[in-house]
């Protein structure tokens, strides 16, 4: 049996035995999972509802299961109650994220307050129990009408175009000793006149709090776009010393925990491969110059409630500059 099934197995345990207090035992099943593989230390995985059945656009009854593809039903949407904290998570020991896996395509972030991994335990005793406080941790970021942190879009119009329009979309997830990753082919995305296909790559890796992320359009088009959130703390940016490299970030309240937690965010992208840097209606923008070529850029989070974690501004700033220093050496994966 390959290792990184374990955590998966382990969550399948805990639902059949209907443990009163399940959110407790998060922290100490995971613990359990971690000390019988050490070996696992990233893990991806996409959960589905089966046994029940589509009632309009919302999907009822049935019990989730893992599954390493899928193509996603045409009823599916936001809210369907379909796939389990509605889309795929990826993770390291230090932070989670997912995408919606929807007209939406944000990605979210989980803050961990443990050095273990916990997706298979989220969001099993309650649709969006995740949202709620744990001794895991939680769902930290509101992404509302933007893209999240690292997610993608079309900018037109002066707006962010996301995934209404698409023929098909497939998504599968890998997990190996040194990695994890989430694959999404989007068949026939439309925005204004044109139609392509997208592939996007999310990967995490077991050393650092971030997400390398990879899109390959099938065809040129004007405005595909990444960014972060707007919440309010004040942007901030840099460039690596060869100006190969540069960033977007910021540093300050903006969880959903509480007025005064605070939440860092950076997101490293390619000089060679930007178009502009604007702020957008709900996002920091990073627009992309027309190409067929795969554009690679990298996002990150760091929570301040983190298992010895970054705490301050100062401290993140720290960080983001380490994570430049290596982009700039090409010592990152």
């Amino acid at each position: 049996m390959k290792r990184y099934l374990i955590p998966v197995l382990v969550a399948i345990s805990v639902i059949s035995c209907k443990q009163e207090n399940k959110e407790k035992n998060v922290a100490a099943d995971s613990q359990t999972s971690s000390q019988n593989s050490n070996s696992q230390k990233t893990y991806a995985e996409i959960s589905v509802k089966e046994g029940g059945q589509w009632e309009g656009r919302e999907y009822m009854n049935g019990e989730f299961k893992n599954v390493e593809s899928l193509e996603v039903p045409q009823e599916h949407t936001d809210h369907s109650w379909y796939i389990r904290y509605e889309g795929p998570g990826w993770e390291n020991q230090q932070v989670g994220y997912r995408l919606y896996l929807d007209w939406r395509n944000a990605i979210d972030i989980f803050g961990k307050k443990v050095d273990t991994l916990v997706l298979p335990f989220v969001g099993q005793d309650g649709f969006d129990s995740y949202h709620e406080n744990a001794d895991w941790g939680q769902d930290i970021l509101k992404a509302g009408k933007s893209m999240g942190i690292g997610g993608y879009g079309r900018y037109m119009n002066d707006t962010v175009a996301h995934f209404r329009n698409v023929n098909n979309t497939k998504a599968r997830v890998n997990n190996s000793e040194g990695s994890s990753t989430v694959s999404i082919n989007y068949e026939g995305w439309s925005t204004g006149t044109d139609t392509i296909d997208l592939e996007a790559s999310l990967s995490i890796f077991p050393e650092g709090r971030f997400t390398k992320a990879e899109l390959t359009p099938s065809k040129e088009i004007t405005g595909l776009t990444t960014g972060i959130v707007k919440h309010g703390p004040e942007l901030m940016t840099g460039t690596s010393d060869n100006g190969e490299w540069a960033y977007i970030a910021n540093y300050g309240a903006q969880t959903l925990v509480n007025d005064q937690d605070n939440l860092g965010m950076a997101l490293f992208y390619k000089t060679k491969q930007l178009d502009r840097q604007i702020e957008g209606t709900d996002d920091h923008l990073v627009i992309f110059k027309p190409t067929t070529k795969t554009i690679t850029y990298y996002f990150l989070a760091a929570w301040e409630q983190e298992k010895d974690g970054i705490t301050s501004e100062d401290e993140f700033k720290t960080h983001v500059a380490e994570v430049l220093e290596e982009l700039n050496s090409n010592t990152l994966k």
